[in-house]
């Protein structure tokens, strides 16, 4: 009769060993998405260790801080000395590069009334911010003072930048 050629990796796996060059490449694909995903969680486990090492620098009082990170997404827990210090926390989490949602889950030790939040857009300052809220531009020292430590000069605030926006006390 002669001999066949065949080849060798097509065709079914009768013998049990052995595995198709389909196998082989679903196993390596499968391989490197484990590996990609281990190194991702290192990243993200990383990013939350440094916005909760950030947040301790800034000597934010939350006792219990933990900050998990998935993706793009930030979820904050602990309790928060007040409604400011919580709301200084979320801005420093969520006005961080590659973060775009945070599921705040803090709670508070001494309430008080919640700030508003205002995204800046391009030619906003604190003057036009402090207008737009108070009706007076001289009041951006209080919005200045509300987002401090993250602001460290009135002058220095970036489109997309998220602000906290205090209640006058009257």
């Amino acid at each position: 009769m002669g001999l066949f050629s065949f080849i060798k990796n097509a065709g079914a796996k009768v013998f049990g060993i052995g595995k198709t060059t389909e196998e082989e490449a679903a196993e390596a694909r499968a391989a490197a998405n484990a590996k990609a995903a281990v190194e991702e969680l290192r990243i993200e486990e990383a990013a939350a260790r440094n916005l909760e090492g950030t947040i301790n620098d800034l000597q934010l009082q939350v006792e219990g801080l933990r900050i998990f990170v998935d993706d793009d997404m930030a979820r904050i827990s602990g309790m928060a000395y007040n409604q400011a210090t919580r709301e200084k926390v979320i801005l420093v989490v969520g006005n961080t590069l590659g973060i775009a949602t945070v599921d705040d889950q803090m709670t508070v030790e001494h309430t008080e009334p919640e700030a508003q939040f205002h995204t800046v857009a391009s030619g906003d300052t604190l003057g036009k911010i402090a207008k737009n809220y108070y009706g007076n531009a001289m009041k951006y020292p209080v919005i200045f003072e509300a987002n401090k430590p993250m602001l460290t000069d009135p002058d220095k605030i970036y489109p997309g930048q998220v602000l906290r926006i205090p209640h006058l006390n009257s």
